[in-house]
């Protein structure tokens, strides 16, 4: 692997752990250094960080807090 390659992953440990979960990543990495772009796309779709995850992440906490609230209200009745 490219030591650019290798120095970046050493100083993001969360594609470092990302690369280790999907190892193809290595063979593209090794082959094409320029597709670390296109790894992060994919290292934040793992990560459930891609903006409609987290819209939906934060839909699924609303919803949660409006069952408790009706529960809280169902008891206090």
């Amino acid at each position: 692997m490219d030591p650019i390659v290798e120095q970046y992953l050493k100083e993001n440990p969360k594609l470092a752990v990302f690369v280790r979960y999907n190892p193809q990543w290595y063979r593209f990495l090794s082959r094409n250094p320029g597709r670390i772009e296109e790894m992060e796309k994919e290292a934040k779709k793992f990560y459930g960080k891609t903006f409609p995850q987290q819209i939906e992440n934060l839909n699924s906490r609303i919803q949660m807090v409006n069952m408790l609230a009706q529960v809280a209200k169902a008891m206090k009745d």
